[in-house]
């Protein structure tokens, strides 16, 4: 019996070693040398500032910005910290609403956009693509889709002074297609896109 357990403990330390230390080293170290913009988060820099990454979206509300897709993260509110208030884009907390598609505060939450859409963009003449009115699963999601990005040229137009056909040519070029030309749905990237409109377009 003590040969046996001798046995088990010994094989649990090798196993704990090797699967519990070595194996997440040896793929940290490969990942960062063969992957160093990813493995470290997909970082942006601007100024030698770090300024945002790829994967988690931000919080455009300025006119002449394009805007993400709405969030339903949250996070402790200030004043008490038994209740939750909400925390766009907070990586701490992702979630999504979980509002089933019949939910009375779906419902209210999606009127309530499609108002602000209307009201910030007149001039619109596409009709509101879905993800501009709807959370995504993580509530960090830093994608919106080309349609999306199409539907806010006036409002981004009109507040920079250029005209559409140039945004419109801006967006086609950050517009990503199809992760392997077959997973997923084209998407353009929020914070690359504003980036370059704001190096190619300032705002007055």
């Amino acid at each position: 019996m003590f040969r046996q357990l001798k046995q088990a403990i010994l094989a649990t330390l090798v196993l704990t070693l090797l699967c519990g230390l070595a194996y997440p080293l040896a793929m940290t170290g490969l990942a960062g040398f063969l992957f160093p913009k990813q493995a470290h988060g997909s970082l942006i820099d601007k100024d030698g500032k770090v300024i945002g990454s790829t994967l988690i979206g931000q919080s455009f509300v300025a006119p002449q910005y394009f805007h993400g897709r709405p969030s339903a993260t949250t996070d402790s509110d200030p004043n008490d910290s038994t209740k939750q208030v909400p925390a766009p884009y907070n990586a701490a907390s992702s979630n999504a609403s979980n509002a089933a598609p019949t939910a009375k505060s779906l419902v209210a939450d999606v009127g309530d956009r499609v108002a602000a859409l209307k009201a910030e963009n007149p001039d619109a003449q596409l009709p509101i693509p879905v993800d501009l009115v709807t959370t995504s699963a993580s509530g960090l999601d830093p994608h919106i889709s080309p349609a999306a990005a199409l539907y806010q040229l006036p409002r981004v137009a009109k507040a920079r002074g250029v005209a559409e056909t140039d945004l419109t040519r801006l967006v086609a070029t950050f517009t990503e297609p199809r992760s392997l030309g077959v997973l997923g749905e084209a998407r353009v990237n929020v914070l690359d896109l504003n980036l370059a409109l704001d190096r190619e377009f300032p705002a007055r």
